[in-house]
């Protein structure tokens, strides 16, 4: 892996009665440290972390820096301190052992991951293909038993994969990425804006089989910026026009929510991020970002 690259592994569920949700994700290279973003050609296995967030009514964020001693692999597994993933061929097991900052509340657990099916290819986001992007297994089924906080459900989800040969913030200034559950199968957008001034639209839409099939490119759509942060946002639907029912986590440079909108000619709830690169590199974002993200040897 190339001196400032990544590669990180993503998993985001909502339970069945849509009280619950989790967001997953495994980093070499961790992408939004503080610590790694202070030299570019700092080694990516010296930054290593797992990021849990749960959302619900006991709202949990974990993320734990670590460096290469705390990083174990092979063809199937990967561990990062006392947390793992785990590919027998058919299930992930994540097993998570974290504990939260400033707060330090314990989140442990276990979450099963069924992929119902691969698709076939990874996508390149950026004009040189040093960013690329793998929608892997965008149904899921997930199950999720944790100790702390004492939780068990059973949900639908998403599992997708980046890596890059360089920082996120030398290419793209910021993005949008969403992902709905259709009646066969999903549909996914992913709007990435480049700091060149270019962008990429791409609009997906897979069977539950992990086929691709066509889907006609929905219209811009514009939502309110979070309450605090005032983090911008904005989706695409077949009316153009979507609304924001949750908003799961609202930070200085990303936000992540639960829309209502329309995609394909179906009524969906997109679960929906935004990123701002540009807000990302400010110092003051970064004076603050080891009060959430602490570093352990």
């Amino acid at each position: 892996m190339a001196r400032g690259g990544y590669v990180w592994w993503y998993v985001d569920a909502l339970s069945e009665d849509g009280r619950h949700g989790l967001t997953v994700i495994a980093f070499i290279g961790s992408v939004f440290s503080p610590y790694y973003f202070l030299n570019a050609k700092q080694d990516p296995f010296n930054h290593c972390a797992v990021n849990v967030v749960l959302y619900g009514a006991d709202k949990r964020f974990t993320m734990t820096e670590r460096n290469a001693r705390s990083l174990s692999r092979d063809a199937t597994s990967i561990a990062i301190g006392p947390s793992s993933l785990d590919w027998d061929g058919s299930v992930m097991t994540i097993r998570l052992d974290e504990r939260g900052a400033p707060i330090p509340r314990a989140l442990r657990g276990t979450v099963r991951v069924r992929m119902r099916a691969i698709t076939a290819q990874p996508f390149t986001l950026d004009a040189h293909g040093l960013h690329r992007w793998w929608p892997m297994a965008p149904s899921c089924e997930v199950e999720a038993a944790f100790t702390a906080p004492d939780l068990t459900w059973r949900g639908n989800g998403y599992f997708d994969t980046n890596d890059g040969d360089g920082r996120l913030e030398d290419s793209f200034s910021d993005w949008t990425w969403c992902r709905a559950t259709l009646k066969r199968g999903s549909a996914i957008l992913y709007d990435v804006r480049r700091k060149d001034g270019s962008g990429q639209n791409l609009t997906l839409r897979f069977d539950s089989d992990g086929s691709r099939r066509e889907m006609r490119p929905p219209l811009a759509a514009e939502l309110p910026k979070t309450r605090f942060w005032k983090m911008p946002r904005s989706t695409r639907s077949d009316d153009g026009r979507a609304e924001v029912v949750e908003t799961f986590e609202d930070t200085p440079f990303y936000a992540r929510s639960l829309l209502a909108s329309t995609l394909d000619g179906e009524a969906v709830r997109p679960v929906h991020e935004s990123l701002s690169l540009g807000r990302f590199r400010n110092p003051a974002v970064q004076f603050m970002l080891p009060f959430r993200m602490p570093r352990r040897i």
